[in-house]
């Protein structure tokens, strides 16, 4: 009990290293061009956790299976589209409230949820298209900067164009999850901060003055790097699924910071965008935490009468957690084998 509460504790921990993210790097944008801002902060992520995995590698319990050349095109997905998400969210920033885009960034489940049912395949539950809608429509009224005319803000769209390059980033990454955590961040880290350097001297960006340049490392490290390894610590003990679920209260605690740092002052569309975006996120966190599917087992069991020997097959279901997952199998487990037999059904 008391490592699921520390674990608990953990993964709110991670949202809210994550959260400071946007309202701190607006303020760094005063003084960091949107593309440096963006290569700071994956080098910061990529150094700290690459300092954070040598001090803990002789105490370290992940995995050390490598990267083959069959993971390289999610490697190289990964990396491409964490340059352009990053890039898009600091100038989507220019133009937005950091409260505005703090909610936005919730828009990254829809497009995680979607690509991975379009593209792979995977199960949407009926209540994870409800969350879906309704996150949806919160994204569009906090896009829209006048009611009446339906004028969007290409800030906001800039910020939800950064949330589908995560969505993207997010499924490579995942096809990637028998791999060492700690690489891949590292990797991630590394070489889209580079690629985002090099894009930003491409396009005549200059360095900032030092004591930003480390202010931007510093976040970085903590609302990326850090933050990625209190969710792993957390992903150890209560599972992906929980700890993702505790992750989607980041964006109200980011909103909530940029009111306290900023000073912005709410509009009525935040308001009601902010209503229907806690509905949406209240019904992925059920679905995350509940959402269950059944097993059933056929056992065959052999029996001896009289000389002669026959079997019968004894069936029973049981449930399973398995996020975004309906689906359910058929395990057929044959006496003196001891291994179950999938049969999809």
């Amino acid at each position: 009990m008391n490592k699921k509460i520390l674990a608990i504790g953990f993964a709110i921990l991670a949202a809210g290293l994550y959260a400071i993210n946007i309202p701190l790097s607006k303020l760094l944008l005063q003084a960091v061009e949107p593309t440096m801002m963006a290569a700071y902060l994956y080098l910061g992520a990529g150094i700290g956790i690459g300092a954070v995995f040598l001090l803990t590698r002789g105490t370290s319990k992940e995995g050390s299976e490598p990267i083959t050349k069959r993971d390289m095109p999610n490697v190289v997905g990964m990396i491409l589209f964490d340059i352009l998400a990053p890039i898009l969210l600091m100038f989507g920033l220019l133009d937005s409230a950091a409260s505005n885009a703090s909610l936005l960034n919730n828009f990254e489940i829809v497009c995680t949820s979607l690509i991975a049912l379009l593209v792979f395949r995977e199960a949407v539950s009926g209540l994870m298209w409800i969350a879906i809608s309704l996150i949806t429509v919160s994204g569009f009224l906090l896009s829209v900067e006048d009611l009446s005319s339906f004028r969007f803000s290409w800030g906001a769209i800039l910020v939800l164009l950064a949330t589908l390059c995560w969505g993207l980033e997010n499924n490579c990454t995942k096809n990637l999850s028998g791999k060492n955590t700690y690489h891949i961040v590292f990797l991630k880290g590394i070489f889209s901060g580079l690629g985002a350097l090099t894009v930003a001297l491409c396009i005549g960006e200059h360095f900032a003055s030092l004591r930003y340049v480390l202010l931007a490392l510093l976040l970085g490290f903590v609302a990326y790097g850090l933050s990625i390894f209190f969710y792993i610590r957390a992903q150890g003990v209560i599972g992906a699924a929980k700890t993702s679920a505790y992750y989607a209260v980041a964006p109200f605690v980011g909103a909530l910071l940029s009111f306290l740092l900023l000073r912005e002052a709410p509009t009525p569309a935040y308001f009601v965008g902010l209503a229907v975006m806690l509905l949406g996120t209240g019904l992925v966190v059920a679905d995350t935490l509940t959402n269950r599917h059944t097993h059933a087992h056929c056992h065959r069991v052999t029996h001896t009468h009289g000389g002669s020997t026959h079997s019968h097959v004894i069936e029973h279901t049981h449930e399973h957690n398995h996020y975004g997952s309906t689906e359910r199998h058929r395990h057929l487990h044959r006496r003196g084998s001891g291994r179950p037999t999938d049969d999809p059904r």
